[in-house]
């Protein structure tokens, strides 16, 4: 019931739907009901010809009606009375059909208003839980990724969250609208025969318990769909961005055969939750056929035996009414069997929206507005589980110097450079800029006076123009072409189809690497920080591309404190600070010609030519 509640208040502020919803339905179970209670004068009517009846006798039909409220059939059979005995009954009958028109017209106006206000529910439920989802995951720290499959968040955003909305809109309609027809219907049955309904009550529950039993390992299985379907997610995902190491190694089959597997077991799984919903159905449709059969049965041989009071007619009209108590009553067990899948996959959503950033600002974080001095890295350590990665790192870097940071595989050197925009945490010492720790700082201020170009050019499947000013919506036109040329992209741009509206396909896919590296670059300068990040922007290009992104990068870095991970002499001869990282400590700092000078690491690596990221 946690889960329940916890997935409802999405659907805030409920009550602007549940009152005119309450309101619709009552309105339409009142119209439905009368349609059937009006079934016995029309029979009556029809089949039992009456002669004519006295006002005084009319009048002790009505007292009698009157003394007994609850007895609905009793106002109907005094009102028949009186109808047939003032204008006849071709008249009556007349009324009766009109009245039935008019109430069936009714009951469907305001069950499509019910069904109505139920999707606008149903549709403000997603629209929050979606966005409550999307924006939680949008806040995690980086290392969250790291950890989770991408099909598997994007299964809980997607999938798990559309079965949710349906879940809590027809809860709402089991717990409402089902129950309060079936006690009319009831209302109804007692008043027309009270031992046939005593009699029916006795054999509800066991179809109740007979149903039950067969949804109860529902919850169960949806769990195990759900995962099972997120991993397919996942496998997809991996298989479309890896497309083309896939077909270089001949692993098409591997793959086909690993989603095959997964698609195997989800099929099993969801045909087994497919088997008892859809036996719930028949059952309860067999089980209300089977009831109706013993209340035709009881009731006829009451009649038969002349020890009921019922008219033929109402007995036809009490077989139509318990004939339609299976209808809320099956709709209850499909409901139930419904609401195990849905809470399966409100429990995931849950669990999703329940993760907690692991990065979080202070409650009086202070916002940083420029960079006037410097960053300093003081008795740095950090840590993925056992494994060290830094260790008491200590560095200082100048404002407008450029630092290289330099090293073996696995140094540490992607790890120190994630630790300054707060990307990751240290595991102790202090990181500072211009003296306040970075810690204390405001992420988004800390964030906003630097400039990010990766080994990976990530760009968003929309226009050129759109992809630059990705951090600043607001830039104008002039901006924009301003930064293209700067970053050496202006020409290739003017030559596409569209200039700067050209669409540049999924992740950039329809240029080139040198390109996409130059349209990254362009987008770092439009934003103009005082602080540039530079990993590995140049490893992956040829040597032509090579040479227009390195030079958009001296113009980058120009005027800018920049830090930058590179492996090729040309990139970091003129840093003014090298760092040499092994194996998560710094052993060497200095400049070019003074590391080269010392004969150690950073010697030995210049003449191998084996810097990597």
């Amino acid at each position: 019931m946690k889960t329940y509640f916890r997935l409802l208040s999405f659907a805030k502020p409920i009550e602007k739907f549940a009152i005119p919803y309450v309101i619709t339905t009552l309105l339409y179970i009142l119209f439905n009901t009368l349609n059937l209670a009006l079934l016995a004068p029309l029979l009556d009517t029809l089949f039992n010809k009456k002669t004519a009846i006295s006002t005084t006798e009319v009048a002790k039909t009505a007292e009698v009606a009157e003394k007994s409220w609850f007895d609905v059939m009793a106002h109907f059979r005094e009102l028949t009375d009186y109808l047939i005995h003032t204008h006849g009954e071709q008249q009556t009958l007349k009324y009766i059909c009109l009245v039935i028109v008019a109430s069936v017209f009714l009951s469907n106006i305001f069950k499509y208003f019910s069904a109505f206000t139920m999707e606008n529910l149903r549709v403000h439920t997603l629209l929050n839980l979606r966005k409550t989802v999307f924006n939680n995951v949008m806040n995690l720290h980086l290392g969250y990724f790291n950890s989770q499959r991408k099909g598997d968040i994007i299964s809980k955003v997607s999938s798990d969250v559309q079965v949710v909305q349906f879940t809590v809109t027809n809860t709402l309609q089991v717990v409402f609208k089902e129950p309060v027809t079936l006690i009319v219907y009831m209302v109804l049955l007692f008043s027309i025969s009270v031992k046939l309904t005593l009699f029916s009550l006795l054999i509800i529950p066991l179809a109740g318990l007979i149903i039950a039993k067969i949804v109860k390992r529902l919850r169960q299985q949806a769990t195990r769909a759900h995962e099972t379907f997120a991993n397919m997610l996942g496998y997809l995902d991996e298989a479309l961005s890896g497309i083309k190491i896939v077909k270089a190694f001949n692993a098409t089959e591997y793959v086909k055969d690993r989603f095959h597997q997964e698609n195997v077991t989800y099929s099993n799984i969801t045909r087994k939750m497919a088997r008892r919903q859809q036996l719930a159905s028949p059952v309860s449709e067999f089980l209300g056929v089977l009831m109706v059969a013993g209340i035709v049965y009881y009731g006829g041989s009451l009649i038969l035996a002349g020890e009921a009071t019922l008219k033929s007619a109402e007995f036809i009209a009490y077989i139509a009414v318990f004939s339609q108590v299976t209808r809320p009553a099956k709709a209850l067990s499909d409901a139930f069997s419904g609401i195990h899948t849905g809470l399966a996959a409100g429990k995931r959503v849950l669990d999703l929206i329940d993760e907690k950033p692991a990065i979080v600002d202070k409650p009086n974080a202070i916002k940083i507005k420029s960079f006037e001095n410097t960053i300093s890295f003081k008795d740095v350590s950090f840590s993925y589980g056992d494994r060290k990665i830094l260790k008491h790192v200590n560095v200082v870097i100048p404002k407008g110097k450029t630092v290289a940071l330099v090293g073996p595989s696995g140094g540490g050197k992607s790890t120190l450079m994630d630790l300054l925009p707060r990307f990751i945490e240290p595991e102790s010492g202090t990181i500072s800029i211009d003296g306040i720790n970075i810690s204390e700082v405001n992420t988004d201020s800390l964030r906003s006076q630097m400039g990010f170009v990766n080994q990976e050019s990530i760009l968003f499947n929309d226009t050129i123009f759109n992809n630059i000013a990705f951090a600043k919506p607001d830039a104008t036109k002039e901006q924009v072409m301003r930064a293209a040329k700067i970053a050496n992209a202006h020409e290739f741009i003017m030559v596409t189809d569209n200039g700067y509206e050209t669409s540049i396909g999924d992740r950039g896919i329809r240029l080139s690497g040198g390109q996409r590296q130059r349209l990254c670059i362009a987008r770092a300068i439009l934003g103009n920080p005082p602080i540039m990040l530079l990993d590995e922007a140049t490893s992956a290009l040829d040597t032509e591309s090579e040479k227009l992104v390195q030079d958009a990068l001296y113009k980058l870095m120009e005027n800018r404190t920049s830090l930058i991970i590179a492996h090729r002499l040309s990139t970091i001869q003129n840093a003014d600070l090298i760092i040499v990282l092994d194996n998560g400590t710094v052993v060497e700092q200095g400049s070019h010609n003074e590391l080269m000078g010392n004969n150690a690491l950073y010697r030995r690596l210049i003449d191998m030519q084996t810097f990597s990221e």
